[in-house]
Formats: C-alpha cells, structure tokens, sequence
C-alpha cells in the first residue's frame, strides 16, 4: 500500500503540472493529448474483449478513437458546420463499422458481440474523453487560463472525492458499497468522498474561479460537487464491473501505482459529459 501510494504521488507530482501546461495552452497539443489516451484506453478495452475470445475489429476502433477528438475541436474552432453533420456522420460511421465487420468476420465469430465491443472502444474512451477538448474551446480560444480552470474545476473535485473515499473508507471502514463489483468500497468512503467533493467547490471557487468569473453560486456549487461526487463513483463502478467480468485487478501496468489509461479516467469519462451538461444548465457554457 505504501509503495503504491508513493508511486502514485511521484506520478501526480509530474502529471499535473504538465496537464495543466496542456489544457492552458488547448489547441492542437490538447487534441493530441486526449486522443493518444482515447486510442490507449480502447486498446485496454480491446484486451478485455480479447480474454473472451473475441476479435474485435482492431484497426476501425482505434482509427476510429483516434478522429474523434479531432472532429470536435474542428467542428469548435474551424469548421463550425461539422457540428451540423455530426449525426450524419455518426450514422455514416456505423455503417462503416457494420460494413467492416460484414467483410472481415464470418457469423461463427461472433460479429454481434464483435460488433458492440468496437462500438463501446470508440464511445467510452474516446468519444466521453472528448468532452475535455468540448469544454476547454466552447467558450475559450487556446492560452487561457480559465479555459484550463474550467476543465480543471470539476477534474480536481473528481480527484479529491477519490482520495477522500480512499482514506475516509479505511479510517472508518464498515458496510461494503458493492462487494460483487469493487469488494474495497464502503458506504463510509463513498459518503465521505462526495463530503470532499462538495467541500471542494467553495474552496476552488475563492482561490481559483473567482478570478475568472467563473465561480458558481453556493447552491449551483453544491449541486455541482454532490453531482460530481455521485457520479465519478459511479464511473468507477462501471469500469469495476467490466474488469470483474474478465477477471482483471487493472485494465493495464501502463501507468504506476494507477494502472492503466481506463483505470486512471474510469470517473472522469463520466465526470465530463455531466459537467458540461451542468455548465450549460448553469449559463457557464
């Protein structure tokens, strides 16, 4: 336990500054960020997919994961009518998909299942990822720090919910949250994770979103951390439950003390599509 936390601290220590270096500047390196972790976090989901024997179209998937971060930064900044014929291109895409899997796999194996596996590698890690690059050029061009904040906001109420479940749950331990998913959850550490979360608003709204103008109203930031604080639990969970199934501890060594790409974002893929429907509903976006 010791040691996993002091690689986790060690790869904090770089990480974030460099993330935050990345988000200020937007543009180009962010896409470029977001869509290497999108292609690596369907790689691990491909692994999974692989360990029950399938063969999922590989090369579809991560192309596919890899364009999609591209499309929403050009529909924002340079295209704008991209965004016009995103259903249209969604629609295109499946068929595509289907069309590949027609080709290349024969009914005995499992072109359903195999189908629905390169579906979800595309959607979840890459297509929920790209909600970063959304609300970072929404509404800010590139170097600008409270474009940065803004992704950063609900990234810190995220990382410090975690880190509150964690300590709250083996201070005080009790009850298993969901012991058939994630056997070390407590309902403990689950309450005090979303306690940290909401705590966290107030205090990010004084040092930091103030400055921008940025900063919610106390019963929007209450909302904002409880939402937050439930959610990213539940993205946890999710991708908990994906592991359980083909007997995996972490989706991948890629990262120390953190696992892999998926085991890393698992919360914030949830995170970021409910923060920018709560900044929209909050006139912030």
């Amino acid at each position: 336990m010791a040691s996993n936390l002091t690689q986790r601290i060690g790869f904090a220590v770089v990480a974030i500054p460099l993330a935050l270096g990345v988000v200020w500047l937007g543009g180009w390196p962010l896409v470029g960020v977001v869509s290497t972790a999108a292609v690596l976090g369907a790689r691990e989901l491909l692994v999974f997919a692989r360990k029950q024997g399938l063969e999922p179209l590989e090369r579809t998937a991560l192309g596919s994961a890899a364009v999609v971060p591209v499309l929403a930064y050009l529909a924002l900044t340079r295209a704008p009518a991209l965004v016009s014929w995103g259903w249209i291109l969604a629609g295109l895409w499946m068929v595509g998909v289907l069309t590949v899997a027609l080709v290349r796999r024969l009914p005995a194996e499992r072109p359903l299942t195999v189908t629905a596996v390169t579906v979800l590698a595309v959607t979840y890690p890459a297509g929920l990822a790209t909600f970063l690059v959304s609300i970072r050029h929404l509404r800010f061009e590139t170097q600008s720090w409270a474009g940065a904040w803004l992704v950063f906001f609900p990234l810190v109420i995220t990382w410090v919910c975690d880190t509150a479940a964690m300590f709250g749950g083996k201070a005080i331990g009790g009850k298993k949250l969901w012991p058939a998913i994630s056997p070390g959850k407590t309902w403990s550490g689950s309450l005090a994770g979303v306690a940290g979360a909401i705590l966290t608003v107030p205090l990010l709204n004084a040092l930091v979103m103030d400055r921008f103008g940025l900063a919610l109203p106390l019963a929007q930031g209450v909302l904002f951390g409880l939402v937050l604080g439930i959610i990213g639990q539940v993205g946890d969970l999710a991708e908990s439950l994906l592991k359980r199934e083909v007997g995996m501890k972490d989706s991948s060594s890629l990262i120390p003390g953190h696992g892999g790409v998926l085991d890393r974002f698992d919360s914030l893929y949830f995170v970021l599509p409910v923060s920018a429907a709560l900044y929209r509903l909050f006139g912030v976006l």
